[in-house]
């Protein structure tokens, strides 16, 4: 059966009907405004914040979509990823009812999502070296699989999936494919968004967060088919962008020509990281990376963990993660914190020998 978004739809989100705000009935920025119990005098910063934000932040998406070249009527914008994520939940999976499948090590909110919708969770390991498996993925897809997703580059192993077993999987699926490009920026591979036309059921989520450097202010984007975004503009909640966050990132956009350089700096850094670790007698194996971080299998991931604590040093220890045992992430710093991060654990002395 060919993809149809009608298959799909939970049943009562196509009668929706949805809420209405004053920015949505009068969209002008001129007027005397007594529609939307607003405070007329201005807000206790002093700043104009006592107006509502564009509910369809129209004016980033014009911009963005030169950037990533697609429509502006093909993306979302979401209070970070997360809102995206839970949004195709909300709109596609029938709670206690329908499954989506993930793929294993992967982004820990899928599932956080998931559970707060009462939506089954289908899992799929990723082969050893973290890539995916087709065959086995599509095998676990039954009549109430809605969604899978996919990491690519990986969240916590940090590698990109080989494309051509993405697209296998999205064109051997009736259902959402979600490709998360969280870490694109970093990777050598072109964004999924290049293939949207091809494929009615894929969407492709990408963040102001890394790259960009926006972490605080919490914009995800979702680039889908018209058809997708419609739905997902339908249920959000009405102003879920603030306007401070808008302003700032039409600042971020107007020097988006910084970003490769942002990268490149990294990048290098990264490098200088892989080089330096790989000289200690406690590091096992360093996995290779397309992201910001890298993954690094150690001994006693625990004792070196608590070790680069008790300097404030914080890595994310992911050994209790499945296929990531003994593995602590490690974040690419500025050259002066990873230097002086290097500095403390090359000090580190094991407490068994290997």
């Amino acid at each position: 059966m060919a993809f149809s978004i009608d298959n799909l739809l939970r049943p009562h989100i196509k009668y929706i009907k949805p809420y209405s705000s004053a920015r949505d009935e009068y969209s002008g920025k001129e007027g005397v405004f007594l529609d939307a119990n607003e405070n007329p005098y201005g807000s206790l910063t002093g700043e104009p914040f006592n107006r509502y934000p564009d509910p369809y932040q129209l004016e980033i998406k014009e911009k963005l979509s030169f950037v990533k070249g697609v429509r502006p009527t093909q993306i979302f914008l979401g209070n970070g990823s997360d809102e995206a994520i839970d949004l195709l939940m909300r709109a596609f999976c029938i709670p206690g009812k329908d499954n989506i499948i993930l793929l294993p090590p992967t982004y820990g909110m899928y599932e956080v999502s998931a559970s707060i919708n009462d939506i089954t969770v289908k899992k799929v390991n990723l082969s050893e070296d973290y890539q995916l498996r087709p065959d086995a993925i599509l095998s676990e897809v039954d009549k109430n699989s809605k969604i899978i997703f996919i990491c690519s580059p990986n969240n916590p192993s940090g590698n990109k999936m080989k494309r051509e077993a993405i697209r296998t999987i999205v064109r051997g699926f009736d259902g959402l494919v979600v490709v998360d490009e969280a870490y694109i920026d970093f990777s050598d591979e072109p964004s999924f968004t290049t293939e949207l036309a091809e494929f009615p059921n894929l969407v492709v989520m990408q963040t102001f967060s890394k790259a960009w450097g926006l972490a605080n202010l919490r914009l995800g984007m979702a680039f889908a088919s018209e058809e997708i975004i419609r739905i997902l503009n339908l249920i959000k909640p009405p102003y879920n962008i603030s306007g401070l966050t808008q302003q700032k990132v039409l600042e971020s956009l107007e020097n988006s020509n910084k970003i490769p350089d942002l990268v490149r700096k990294i990048t290098e850094e990264k490098n200088h990281l892989i080089e330096a670790l790989i000289k200690l007698p406690f590091i096992r194996q360093i996995y290779p990376s397309n992201a910001n971080f890298i993954l690094v299998k150690v001994w006693e991931a625990k004792k070196i963990y608590d070790y680069l604590l008790n300097d404030l040093v914080i890595v994310r220890d992911r050994s209790k993660v499945i296929l990531c045992e003994d593995c602590l992430r490690i974040s690419v710093g500025t050259k002066e914190e990873n230097e002086f991060f290097l500095q403390i654990l090359e000090k580190y002395e094991p407490l068994t020998t290997h």
